[in-house]
């Protein structure tokens, strides 16, 4: 009965964690598309539109002062590069969780590779730039690479087994 409710529970946070790496990654893959349809003054009229609200009311604000600095020196080279990236990392998660959800049982062990080589890219980009959010993003994909781990071993225990006839 105890194994049966954690079964259910660890089942709830893979299907719960698939749908929020669909909803990002959906996003990534949009943000992509977007820099790579938008051109570049585009993109720099928008910076500026989201941030000069917050320079007017703090001219000091780290953080919209670095975004328009970021993004004066944004070349179209980087901008394609950056669309080109998001398309293809947040296509390939897109394609991974959408396989998950259907269960294509190949897709179990392969999703488990890419997400391993994700946190090792994440964990190597945090001792190289320091962002924290790289770090929560590996813990995320470790937690997911377990709950796909736990979905494949009662997916293959499901499995009817073919005796010789």
């Amino acid at each position: 009965m105890l194994r049966q409710g954690r079964d259910r529970l660890l089942h709830w946070l893979f299907e719960a964690g698939l749908a929020i790496k669909g909803v990002l990654t959906s996003a990534e893959a949009l943000a992509g598309l977007g820099l790579l349809l938008a051109p570049n003054p585009l993109i720099a009229r928008f910076v500026f539109w989201v941030t000069h609200f917050e320079i007017a009311e703090d001219p000091n604000d780290t953080l919209a002062t670095w975004t328009l600095r970021a993004v004066a020196q944004f070349p179209i080279d980087t901008q394609h590069f950056y669309a080109l990236y998001l398309l293809a990392h947040g296509g390939l998660k897109l394609t991974m969780v959408l396989l998950l959800w259907r269960k294509v049982v190949w897709a179990y062990p392969a999703s488990m590779v890419v997400l391993a080589g994700f946190v090792f890219y994440q964990t190597f980009e945090f001792f190289h730039a320091g962002s924290p959010f790289l770090l929560v993003l590996a813990l995320f994909d470790l937690v997911m690479i377990g709950l796909v781990w736990q979905e494949w071993r009662a997916l293959r225990g499901k499995a009817p087994t073919l005796s010789p006839a």
